[in-house]
């Protein structure tokens, strides 16, 4: 943990719309001025895409139906956890990024689907920020977690995050139905081991919970509005953040409280209430970043 070069990570499974959460932080450091070093949970795979093909074959091979970009075998955890000590230390790491497609990959020049060189970050900037799998991730004796000064977790319930990936994966990726839900259930040991303890760790908390029928997710035809659904926030320490409950519930109309450390918002007002959260705890940091 460190108050001069502080870590920030955003954690949640494949679907979950921690995307939404980087715009909130976005428009916060925007607002407040802050330089941040992002980094990209991707980034931190073991494998390239190709690779990992390979690499699939091969467990397949060995009849290993387990093995996914979920668990330790896929990823770098040791180098992830080796990356927020060195940051929260000196305030300077290593990065590299993933390069999901044609777009991201010509000002490289390289392939959709490979990592650009590892290089420095650039120097001066104010705080780290991660976004990815496993930004809250524990494997024997690699613990990324104790290196994270606020830790978010993005958590729909699983049926909703499953209807998200799907419909991501088959619009965006070009996936078929049945491909991504074969994903869905050779990620479900690491899913239940590595990401969702991780939830456990965190900071605070969203989870946005419909409220219309997810039942069957793998035939849902559309995924759930916002106003169709409410998001729990849960605190794990209102002290440590300084939560000011009060001030919450009269700036989110038709917001409540479901317990001691839980806020419940409607699903529209997610990304306010995010930022309205979220910016008294980043000035908070800034200013012990500067006095320390």
């Amino acid at each position: 943990m460190s108050q001069k070069h502080p870590v920030i990570a955003v954690t949640g499974s494949s679907g979950a719309g921690t995307t939404t959460v980087k715009v909130a932080f976005e428009h916060i450091f925007r607002r407040e001025g802050v330089n941040p070093a992002v980094i990209e949970g991707d980034s931190y795979h073991r494998y390239d895409r190709a690779a990992m093909k390979e690499a699939m074959n091969r467990a397949e091979a060995e009849n290993n139906r387990t093995f996914s970009h979920f668990g330790p075998e896929a990823n770098l955890f040791e180098k992830l956890a080796d990356t927020f000590k060195t940051y929260s230390e000196t305030g300077g790491c290593e990065r590299r990024y993933y390069l999901h497609s044609e777009e991201e990959a010509e000002p490289f020049g390289q392939a959709p689907g490979e990592f650009t060189p590892w290089e420095a970050i650039p120097p001066g900037t104010d705080l780290l920020f991660y976004e990815g799998l496993h930004g809250g991730a524990v494997d024997g004796s690699v613990n990324v977690a104790q290196f994270v000064d606020l830790l978010i977790g993005v958590v729909p319930i699983v049926n909703l995050e499953w209807i998200q990936k799907i419909h991501r994966d088959c619009a965006q990726r070009g996936y078929s139905a049945e491909a991504v839900t074969d994903t869905i259930l050779r990620r479900m040991h690491d899913y239940v081991h590595y990401i969702t303890p991780q939830f456990s760790r965190t900071d605070i908390n969203f989870q946005r919970v419909p409220t219309v029928d997810t039942s069957n997710p793998f035939i849902a035809r559309d995924i759930p509005t916002p106003d169709e659904s409410f998001v729990v926030i849960r605190f794990r320490d209102p002290n440590k953040l300084e939560v000011n409950f009060p001030h919450l519930l009269s700036m989110l109309d038709a917001s409540f409280m479901s317990r001691r450390n839980s806020l419940v918002v409607p699903g529209g007002k997610m990304g306010f209430a995010m930022e309205i959260i979220l910016a008294p705890i980043i000035e908070r940091m800034m200013d012990s970043r500067k006095s320390s």
